[in-house]
């Protein structure tokens, strides 16, 4: 016996992998969804390379009775209309937006790092998925909080244009080939030019002068790891299609090497280490592209603070960092709560 599954916003690309990665796991289904807005229905997407197809059905006339888990990739507003209607109807959230982040009443969830918070999701009947840049860096810094008590970290982020989902990436795509053959290349979605160029600039402006996005990485953090661990960042976008990078420097209470934090991470659930002292002996964003891992590389001890170290962090931003997490949720929560598979 299996699980009956909706993919919300199942054209964007979130929502696509998210239908790939349910088949590569062989996560246990009885029925599978793909839902989106009324402008997509009757299209046809792939599930996975399943060879089956599924028809895209109207969210507007959704029944969500009688199913089992909705996995949201469809932005704030989708499920701040939808989400509470499904969760009443008996269907478990786990919603990939920045809306219940937040929420006192719903859990904030990275398996390999507090699994056991999940427990409260039957106050609202949704969980919430992290932010990208959120998700792979907590899942490299718990097993060394475990062991060295992280007090405080500073981190950059070399952020994919997919993170800005198909708009960003068609932007990145059409300003590359325009410059080469010499066209004009005036941005229309990213605020300058993302072609051959960074951009420190992700979400909107807050009052203090950093931005929603660095805003998003400090409590999201504190709420799924520690809240008495400082944190600050500085979200920066660049012109990668698939693949979020992080240069993370930490503090710790205790004292810990870098062959300890190797030996660690080495070990650690969801992280896999490739850090050789060498010409590529390490991982970049290409390389991480369609694989589940977060990647560790080119650990090192910072002389400049006591107890400090220094870590290079990268992620597939469209796995891990949105659907093979929110995948990975569902996979606990039958384990832990549903348990309808065998």
């Amino acid at each position: 016996m299996g699980y009956r599954v909706v993919v919300v916003g199942a054209t964007g690309n979130v929502g696509r992998e998210m239908l790939n990665i349910l088949h590569e796991r062989q996560f246990p289904l009885d029925d599978i969804a793909a839902v989106a807005s009324p402008r997509s229905t009757g299209n046809v997407i792939d599930f996975g390379d399943s060879g089956r197809e599924l028809k895209v059905k109207n969210i507007e006339h959704f029944d969500w009775a009688g199913w089992d888990i909705a996995l949201f990739a469809a932005g704030s507003a989708v499920s701040k209309e939808y989400a509470p209607k499904a969760a009443a109807a008996g269907c478990t959230v786990i919603d990939n937006s920045s809306l219940y982040r937040m929420d006192p009443d719903v859990p904030l969830i990275v398996p390999e790092v507090n699994a056991h918070a999940i427990d409260g999701y039957t106050k609202r009947n949704i969980i919430a998925n992290p932010n990208c840049s959120t998700a792979q860096l907590v899942v490299a810094l718990k097993p060394l909080h475990d062991r060295a008590k992280i007090k405080r970290v500073v981190v950059a982020t070399y952020q994919s244009v997919s993170g800005a989902g198909k708009s960003g990436m068609d932007e990145l795509f059409e300003q590359s080939r325009n410059i080469f053959v010499g066209d004009a290349n005036e941005p229309t979605f990213f605020t300058k030019q993302i072609a051959f160029n960074v951009i420190p600039h992700i979400d909107v402006f807050l009052d203090d002068g950093s931005t929603k996005e660095e805003w998003k990485m400090v409590v999201e953090t504190k709420k799924i790891l520690d809240p008495k661990i400082k944190l600050t960042a500085t979200c920066v976008r660049v012109p990668v299609f698939v693949g979020h990078s992080e240069a993370v420097n930490i503090e710790f209470e205790d004292e810990i090497s870098a062959e300890e934090a190797q030996n660690i991470l080495r070990e650690a659930p969801g992280v896999m280490l490739v850090d050789k002292r060498e010409d590529g002996g390490y991982v970049t964003p290409v390389e991480a592209v369609g694989e589940y891992a977060t990647y560790i590389s080119r650990v090192r001890e910072d002389p400049t603070v006591d107890n400090g170290l220094s870590l290079w962090c990268v992620s597939d931003n469209l796995r891990k960092g949105a659907a093979l997490n929110a995948v990975q949720i569902a996979e606990l929560l039958g384990r832990r709560h549903l348990q309808k598979a065998a």
